[in-house]
């Protein structure tokens, strides 16, 4: 009400009719011209939005990842437990063995029987040094696996939090979209922009399924590896020290990923930062916005009130 009756004293001010019709013309262009720049504005919020709605689906795909490998760490420690159970049962089997041969060479070979007795030495030596590495693998492992654990439930609870802010900003975003509904006619080629995304997105989905389905088949092709690694391994050590440096590989692989699994978190909470302001530069906008419309409408009332006083104005002067 107050610009209206500042527009008509300023209108008052003006002597003809003509003027004052310019003057209206050039507030209704003005009034124009912000409602145009706050559309343009509307535009760049919601493509931010669509950016932000990719890089979830990113995170998501690598926290899938990181799941991956945790399977893949509980395997090898499977495997590695099996495998020292059957290191067991052939020490102990050809324990027996021995004994069998002592026994009855004792009879026929008294002469060679303190080099049966030193290779037995040797070999229980051996054998001992290989329960010893085993074992301390075997609780590597397991230190290895409970600190993947604790990280992976640190892991589901960050994600956990960050589901439930992404909850709280689509709670707002409804809201905000439930006061732009009179304005949706004049997005659609937005919306049809935002559809085009939507397909881009499901085909890289799409393709992170191909890529998981490939990596599951190196997966099974690398277990039929270890499993002829297994069956090599009571013959060879050199085979043993080659899988003590894939073990170490893994581990290095595993504080990558953890640091990846860092970086990208740091990513979320700034891209949830930004989406909460958007959505409320978003909300100021459409305040504006409307404020901007129900000045046009004041604005066309006056314009076709002038106009009518105008052209009274002209019959009398006729």
């Amino acid at each position: 009400g107050k610009e209206v009756l500042l527009l008509m004293k300023a209108l008052n001010t003006l002597s003809t009719p003509e003027e004052k019709l310019a003057a209206l013309c050039k507030k209704y262009a003005d009034l124009l011209e912000e409602s145009r720049n706050v559309q343009k504005q509307m535009k760049i919020l919601q493509k931010k939005q669509a950016q932000v709605v990719k890089e979830k689906v990113h995170l998501q795909s690598e926290h899938g990842k990181a799941i991956l490998a945790r399977s893949k760490l509980e395997s090898l420690c499977r495997e590695l437990q099996r495998h020292n159970k059957t290191l067991k049962e052939d020490n102990m089997r050809q324990a027996r063995e021995y004994e069998e041969k002592r026994k009855e060479g004792t009879a026929h070979f008294q002469i060679t029987l303190n080099e049966i007795q030193a290779q037995l030495e040797q070999h229980d030596m051996h054998n001992a040094k290989l329960r010893q590495e085993n074992i301390e693998l075997g609780e590597k492992l397991k230190k290895l696996i409970e600190q993947y654990a604790l990280r992976e439930e640190h892991i589901d609870k960050v994600f956990k939090h960050k589901e439930l802010q992404q909850q709280l900003v689509d709670a707002k975003l409804q809201q905000t979209t439930h006061l732009i509904k009179e304005a949706e006619e004049k997005h659609q080629r937005e919306r049809e922009f935002l559809l085009k995304e939507a397909t881009e997105s499901r085909h890289k989905c799409e393709q992170m399924k191909q890529q998981e389905a490939q990596l599951k088949q190196q997966l099974s092709l690398y277990m039929d590896k270890f499993e002829e690694f297994q069956t090599t391994m009571a013959k060879s050590n050199e085979l043993f020290t080659t899988f003590r440096q894939e073990m170490e590989k893994m581990t290095k692989k595993i504080k990558k990923l953890e640091k990846e699994t860092i970086v990208w978190r740091t990513k979320w909470e700034n891209n949830n930062k930004a989406l909460l302001q958007m959505a409320e530069e978003k909300t100021v906008r459409d305040k504006e916005y409307k404020g901007f419309q129900i000045k046009l409408e004041r604005l066309e009332k006056l314009c076709r009130a002038l106009q009518t006083e105008r052209n009274e104005l002209n019959e009398k002067v006729e």
